[in-house]
């Protein structure tokens, strides 16, 4: 049973890796699948295709200058007759000698996918250079999410990162503000967000109105967007004393 997408590929990984005590978080800076855990420094981090190609391996490669707990995975199709198919042990041992784990996933028609570990990240190789900064920026994204609202391969669509989900928060209080709007200096500390000024002028999602010298309100866009996004307003509060899920819950009549 060959998959369409490579985005199938993500929930049996995520299962996979949540069952050796990994958090498992998607699309994180560009990697498909990103998970911590409390005893490893690195992070892991998985990149996904639907074959194996050139383009997955100088992936692979990429990923090791952040951490060195880096696996490739690729569906493995019984049904496909192709060369790169029907040679999984040379592969592994490319995986191996360039210090990437692989893994393949076997989709069924009446069974759930079976994931198989061919090869594991290996230190036998001469380390490359790890880049330090782009490692604490990747774990950093990670731990400011709430949850888990992207799949793993998707493309060509919105995300969920932590700006967006900080720029939510601040938007949640513009609400129910009068047409005088709210100041940064408030928003900031009714969110806690220390950003809330640098947000609120950059205005990427063009949710903000600048309705005079220091007064933001809530445009028609970043109303229709906090429904949107209802459910994940409702994690993120819970996770922020500062607010409770009740105070985030929109109710769609009033717009």
């Amino acid at each position: 049973m060959a998959v369409q997408y490579e985005t199938e590929l993500y929930e049996p990984l995520k299962q996979f890796f949540e069952q050796q005590g990994y958090i498992i978080k998607g699309e994180v800076r560009l990697c498909d699948l990103v998970g911590v855990k409390d005893e490893l420094a690195d992070p892991l981090i998985v990149e996904m295709k639907k074959t194996f190609n050139l383009s997955l391996l100088l992936q692979g490669m990429e990923r090791l200058k952040m951490s060195s707990n880096v696996y490739l995975a690729v569906e493995r199709s019984r049904t496909k007759r192709g060369a790169v198919n029907q040679r999984w042990g040379e592969l592994s041992a490319l995986c191996r000698r360039l210090g990437l784990g692989l893994i393949t996933i076997t989709f069924y028609k009446t069974k759930k996918p079976f994931v198989e570990v061919l090869t594991q990240p290996t230190d036998q190789v001469k380390p490359l250079p790890r880049n330090k900064r782009r490692q604490s920026r990747l774990v950093d994204e990670f731990h400011e999410r709430s949850g888990d609202y992207n799949i793993g391969g998707s493309n060509r669509t919105k995300l969920i990162t932590s700006y967006r989900e900080k720029a939510l928060r601040i938007a949640l209080p513009l609400r129910d503000a009068d047409s005088n709007g709210l100041s940064p200096a408030s928003l900031r500390d009714m969110t806690g967000i220390g950003t809330a000024s640098s947000i609120l002028q950059k205005n990427y999602y063009g949710w903000f109105e600048r309705v005079s010298r220091g007064r933001y309100t809530l445009a028609p866009l970043g109303i229709s967007d906090l429904i949107k996004y209802q459910s994940v307003l409702e994690v993120s509060a819970s996770l922020h004393t500062l607010s409770t899920p009740e105070d985030y819950r929109i109710d769609a009549e009033k717009d």
